[in-house]
C-alpha cells in the first residue's frame, strides 16, 4: 500500500474532491497474515515446552542430590601469629600489642620539652 501525496494534501487532483475508498485487501495478504500468527503461537507454545521440561529436569536432579555431609572431626582454628603486613614490610612501625600503662591507671602524660604549659584555674 503506497503513499498517495493528494490525497494527503487534500487536493482531489483528477478525482474531483472526491476521495477513494483503500481497496480491499487481497485473500493473499490475510492468509499471509494468519500464517505469520500461528507460527508465532506455535513458537511460543515450543518455548514455553522446553522450559517446563528443562524445569523439571532441574528439580528432579536437584531431588536427588546427597546433602553435604557434617564434617566428622570439628577444624581446629588456625594457630598462625597475628602479623600486620604493612609492619612487615616497613610502612608502618610496628606498635607493641599492648599499650604500656603504669600500674594503678591511666597517668597523666608527662610534659615534654617544647610543650605549652597546662591550662591553669
Amino acid at each position: 500500500m503506497g503513499f498517495d501525496v493528494e490525497r494527503w494534501r487534500g487536493a482531489g487532483g483528477s478525482r474531483g474532491g472526491a476521495t477513494a475508498a483503500p481497496p480491499p485487501p487481497r485473500r493473499s495478504h490475510a492468509m499471509q497474515r494468519v500464517q505469520i500468527g500461528l507460527a508465532g503461537l506455535a513458537a511460543m507454545a515450543l518455548l514455553i515446552g522446553l522450559a517446563n521440561i528443562i524445569i523439571s529436569h532441574a528439580q528432579r536432579n536437584q531431588a536427588q542430590v546427597v546433602p553435604e555431609a557434617a564434617p566428622t572431626i570439628a577444624p581446629e582454628p588456625a594457630a598462625s601469629p597475628v602479623s600486620d603486613p604493612l609492619a612487615d614490610v616497613g610502612v608502618v612501625p610496628d606498635l607493641p600489642a599492648e599499650a604500656e600503662q603504669p600500674p594503678g591507671g591511666a597517668a597523666a602524660p608527662q610534659p615534654q620539652a617544647g610543650d605549652a604549659p597546662p591550662p591553669g584555674p
